[in-house]
Protein backbone atom coordinates (compact mmCIF):
# COMPACT_ATOMS: atom_id res chain seq x y z
CA UNK A 1 0.00 0.00 0.00
CA UNK A 2 1.59 3.51 -0.96
CA UNK A 3 0.99 5.97 1.13
CA UNK A 4 -0.87 9.77 -0.07
CA UNK A 5 -0.01 12.93 1.89
CA UNK A 6 -2.28 12.97 4.83
CA UNK A 7 -3.69 16.41 6.66
CA UNK A 8 -2.48 17.73 9.88
CA UNK A 9 -4.59 15.34 12.20
CA UNK A 10 -3.41 12.43 10.70
CA UNK A 11 -1.75 9.77 13.16
CA UNK A 12 2.52 10.05 12.64
CA UNK A 13 2.88 7.62 9.74
CA UNK A 14 4.79 4.86 11.85
CA UNK A 15 1.64 4.22 13.69
CA UNK A 16 -0.26 4.21 10.78
CA UNK A 17 1.82 1.85 9.05
CA UNK A 18 1.77 -0.35 12.60
CA UNK A 19 -1.85 0.31 12.86
CA UNK A 20 -2.06 -0.80 9.27
CA UNK A 21 -0.34 -4.08 9.71
CA UNK A 22 -1.85 -4.96 12.87
CA UNK A 23 -5.12 -5.13 10.74
CA UNK A 24 -3.63 -6.83 8.31
CA UNK A 25 -2.90 -9.73 10.46
CA UNK A 26 -5.96 -9.52 12.65
CA UNK A 27 -8.04 -10.27 8.96
CA UNK A 28 -5.46 -13.06 8.11
CA UNK A 29 -3.89 -11.63 4.72
CA UNK A 30 -0.76 -11.54 6.59
CA UNK A 31 -0.52 -14.89 8.44
CA UNK A 32 1.48 -16.71 11.16
CA UNK A 33 5.43 -17.26 9.77
CA UNK A 34 4.79 -15.41 6.84
CA UNK A 35 7.93 -13.61 6.01
CA UNK A 36 7.53 -10.19 5.43
CA UNK A 37 9.13 -8.17 2.14
CA UNK A 38 13.00 -6.85 2.82
CA UNK A 39 12.68 -3.40 5.09
CA UNK A 40 13.95 -1.21 1.80
CA UNK A 41 11.01 -2.66 -0.27
CA UNK A 42 8.71 -2.01 2.57
CA UNK A 43 9.47 1.52 3.08
CA UNK A 44 9.64 1.96 -1.04
CA UNK A 45 5.70 0.80 -0.90
CA UNK A 46 4.71 2.81 1.81
CA UNK A 47 6.81 5.80 0.88
CA UNK A 48 8.45 6.69 4.10
CA UNK A 49 12.60 6.03 4.84
CA UNK A 50 13.26 2.81 6.16
CA UNK A 51 13.97 4.72 9.38
CA UNK A 52 10.36 5.14 9.99
CA UNK A 53 9.46 1.59 8.68
CA UNK A 54 11.68 0.14 11.45
CA UNK A 55 9.48 2.36 14.06
CA UNK A 56 6.66 0.80 12.93
CA UNK A 57 7.87 -2.68 12.97
CA UNK A 58 9.65 -1.92 16.54
CA UNK A 59 5.95 -1.29 17.51
CA UNK A 60 5.10 -4.72 15.89
CA UNK A 61 7.72 -6.68 17.72
CA UNK A 62 6.72 -5.09 20.96
CA UNK A 63 3.23 -6.14 20.64
CA UNK A 64 4.27 -9.76 20.09
CA UNK A 65 3.16 -9.70 16.60
CA UNK A 66 6.75 -9.92 14.69
CA UNK A 67 9.83 -11.75 15.36
CA UNK A 68 12.93 -10.35 13.65
CA UNK A 69 15.59 -12.77 12.93
CA UNK A 70 19.19 -11.30 12.08
CA UNK A 71 20.23 -11.94 8.45
CA UNK A 72 16.78 -14.00 7.66
CA UNK A 73 14.27 -10.81 7.37
CA UNK A 74 10.81 -10.29 9.28
CA UNK A 75 8.35 -12.55 10.49
CA UNK A 76 4.79 -12.40 11.20
CA UNK A 77 3.41 -14.03 14.72
CA UNK A 78 -0.05 -14.05 15.27
CA UNK A 79 -1.04 -13.48 19.14
CA UNK A 80 -3.73 -12.19 21.22
CA UNK A 81 -5.21 -9.11 20.79
CA UNK A 82 -3.08 -6.32 21.01
CA UNK A 83 -3.85 -2.75 22.30
CA UNK A 84 -4.41 -0.56 19.01
CA UNK A 85 -5.61 2.63 18.33
CA UNK A 86 -8.01 1.24 15.86
CA UNK A 87 -9.35 -1.85 17.81
CA UNK A 88 -12.72 -0.48 18.37
CA UNK A 89 -13.15 -0.24 14.72
CA UNK A 90 -15.05 -3.18 13.44
CA UNK A 91 -15.41 -2.23 9.16
CA UNK A 92 -12.75 -3.76 7.10
CA UNK A 93 -12.36 -4.12 3.37
CA UNK A 94 -14.37 -6.88 1.86
CA UNK A 95 -10.93 -8.25 0.80
CA UNK A 96 -10.07 -7.52 4.48
CA UNK A 97 -8.13 -4.97 6.33
CA UNK A 98 -7.63 -1.50 5.35
CA UNK A 99 -6.46 1.25 7.06
CA UNK A 100 -9.33 3.70 8.61
CA UNK A 101 -9.14 6.89 7.75
CA UNK A 102 -11.36 9.89 8.64
CA UNK A 103 -12.57 13.67 6.96
CA UNK A 104 -14.36 15.57 9.57
CA UNK A 105 -17.70 17.33 7.72
CA UNK A 106 -18.91 18.72 11.14
CA UNK A 107 -18.22 19.46 14.54
CA UNK A 108 -20.96 21.36 16.86
CA UNK A 109 -22.04 21.73 20.68
CA UNK A 110 -26.11 21.27 20.49
CA UNK A 111 -29.17 19.80 22.29
CA UNK A 112 -29.35 16.00 22.59
CA UNK A 113 -32.39 15.22 19.44
CA UNK A 114 -35.16 13.36 21.09
CA UNK A 115 -34.43 10.95 18.69
CA UNK A 116 -30.89 9.62 20.59
CA UNK A 117 -31.04 7.02 23.15
CA UNK A 118 -30.34 7.68 26.45
CA UNK A 119 -27.04 8.57 27.34
CA UNK A 120 -24.32 11.00 29.68
CA UNK A 121 -25.72 13.20 31.75
CA UNK A 122 -26.18 16.44 29.87
CA UNK A 123 -28.87 17.94 27.74
CA UNK A 124 -25.84 18.55 25.65
CA UNK A 125 -23.20 16.40 23.21
CA UNK A 126 -20.52 17.68 20.81
CA UNK A 127 -21.36 15.95 17.53
CA UNK A 128 -19.33 15.16 14.92
CA UNK A 129 -20.00 14.25 11.54
CA UNK A 130 -17.16 12.39 9.39
CA UNK A 131 -16.32 11.08 6.43
CA UNK A 132 -14.83 7.51 6.75
CA UNK A 133 -11.72 5.65 4.90
CA UNK A 134 -10.46 2.19 4.22
CA UNK A 135 -6.89 2.82 2.76
CA UNK A 136 -7.98 5.53 -0.12
CA UNK A 137 -11.52 3.66 -0.54
CA UNK A 138 -14.40 5.80 1.08
CA UNK A 139 -16.31 3.46 2.97
CA UNK A 140 -18.67 5.39 5.59
CA UNK A 141 -20.61 7.72 7.13
CA UNK A 142 -20.54 8.26 10.69
CA UNK A 143 -22.41 11.14 13.13
CA UNK A 144 -20.88 10.45 16.65
CA UNK A 145 -22.42 12.31 19.95
CA UNK A 146 -20.09 12.42 22.97
CA UNK A 147 -21.98 13.67 26.04
CA UNK A 148 -20.86 17.17 27.12
CA UNK A 149 -20.00 15.90 30.74
CA UNK A 150 -16.91 13.59 29.14
CA UNK A 151 -15.58 17.28 27.16
CA UNK A 152 -16.21 19.18 24.86
CA UNK A 153 -14.45 18.46 21.05
CA UNK A 154 -13.76 21.54 18.76
CA UNK A 155 -12.73 20.93 15.29
CA UNK A 156 -9.18 22.27 15.54
CA UNK A 157 -6.61 19.45 15.86
CA UNK A 158 -9.06 16.56 15.93
CA UNK A 159 -7.04 13.36 15.62
CA UNK A 160 -8.07 10.54 12.91
CA UNK A 161 -8.81 8.26 15.73
CA UNK A 162 -11.49 9.95 18.48
CA UNK A 163 -10.82 7.20 21.04
CA UNK A 164 -6.85 8.45 20.89
CA UNK A 165 -8.42 12.13 20.89
CA UNK A 166 -10.47 11.57 24.00
CA UNK A 167 -7.52 9.89 25.71
CA UNK A 168 -4.51 12.16 24.95
CA UNK A 169 -6.83 15.60 24.74
CA UNK A 170 -9.94 14.90 27.70
CA UNK A 171 -8.45 11.84 29.43
CA UNK A 172 -11.16 10.26 28.76
CA UNK A 173 -11.21 6.45 28.21
CA UNK A 174 -13.79 4.28 26.09
CA UNK A 175 -13.33 0.76 28.09
CA UNK A 176 -15.94 -0.77 26.67
CA UNK A 177 -18.85 -0.99 23.59
CA UNK A 178 -22.05 -2.32 22.50
CA UNK A 179 -22.88 -2.77 18.95
CA UNK A 180 -26.04 -3.18 17.14
CA UNK A 181 -25.65 -4.02 13.21
CA UNK A 182 -28.95 -3.63 10.96
CA UNK A 183 -30.31 -1.71 7.88
CA UNK A 184 -31.45 2.07 7.73
CA UNK A 185 -31.92 4.97 4.82
CA UNK A 186 -28.52 6.82 4.32
CA UNK A 187 -29.26 10.34 5.84
CA UNK A 188 -30.16 13.76 3.48
CA UNK A 189 -26.69 15.39 5.23
CA UNK A 190 -24.59 12.57 3.58
CA UNK A 191 -21.86 14.41 1.50
CA UNK A 192 -21.96 14.04 -2.79
CA UNK A 193 -18.87 11.79 -2.19
CA UNK A 194 -20.47 9.06 -0.30
CA UNK A 195 -21.55 6.80 -3.15
CA UNK A 196 -24.53 5.51 -1.44
CA UNK A 197 -27.25 7.89 -2.17
CA UNK A 198 -29.50 9.71 0.54
CA UNK A 199 -32.41 7.62 1.04
CA UNK A 200 -30.66 4.27 0.13
CA UNK A 201 -31.09 1.67 2.46
CA UNK A 202 -27.85 0.32 3.53
CA UNK A 203 -25.47 -1.15 6.37
CA UNK A 204 -25.86 0.61 9.75
CA UNK A 205 -24.01 0.48 13.17
CA UNK A 206 -25.22 2.25 16.15
CA UNK A 207 -23.19 1.92 18.96
CA UNK A 208 -23.22 3.08 22.96
CA UNK A 209 -19.85 3.49 24.16
CA UNK A 210 -18.84 3.50 28.25
CA UNK A 211 -15.90 5.17 30.47
CA UNK A 212 -16.05 4.49 34.17
CA UNK A 213 -19.65 5.87 34.73
CA UNK A 214 -22.59 3.25 34.47
CA UNK A 215 -24.02 5.47 31.70
CA UNK A 216 -22.40 5.27 28.19
CA UNK A 217 -20.92 8.69 27.76
CA UNK A 218 -21.15 8.38 23.96
CA UNK A 219 -23.68 7.51 20.95
CA UNK A 220 -22.66 6.85 17.09
CA UNK A 221 -23.98 5.41 14.12
CA UNK A 222 -22.58 4.86 11.19
CA UNK A 223 -23.99 4.12 7.33
CA UNK A 224 -21.63 1.66 5.34
CA UNK A 225 -21.33 0.92 1.63
CA UNK A 226 -22.07 -2.45 1.37
CA UNK A 227 -20.59 -3.21 -1.94
CA UNK A 228 -16.75 -2.06 -0.51
CA UNK A 229 -16.64 -2.79 3.40
CA UNK A 230 -18.03 -5.52 5.85
CA UNK A 231 -18.30 -5.23 9.94
CA UNK A 232 -15.70 -7.66 11.30
CA UNK A 233 -16.35 -9.08 14.84
CA UNK A 234 -13.59 -11.77 15.57
CA UNK A 235 -14.09 -13.88 19.04
CA UNK A 236 -10.61 -15.30 20.41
Amino acid sequence: MAYTDHPPHALPRFVQISEFLMREIASGRLINGERLAPEREMAAGFNVSVGTLRKSLNELEKKGLLERIQGSGNYIRQGDAVDSVYAMFRLELRKGGGLPRADVLDVALLTKPKDLPAFGTSTQATRIRRLRYLNDTIVAIEEIWLDESAGIVTAGGLSESLYHHYRTKLDLWISRAEDYVSIDTVPNWAPTLFPVRPATTTGFIERLSWADAPMPVEYSRTWFDTKQAQYVQRLK
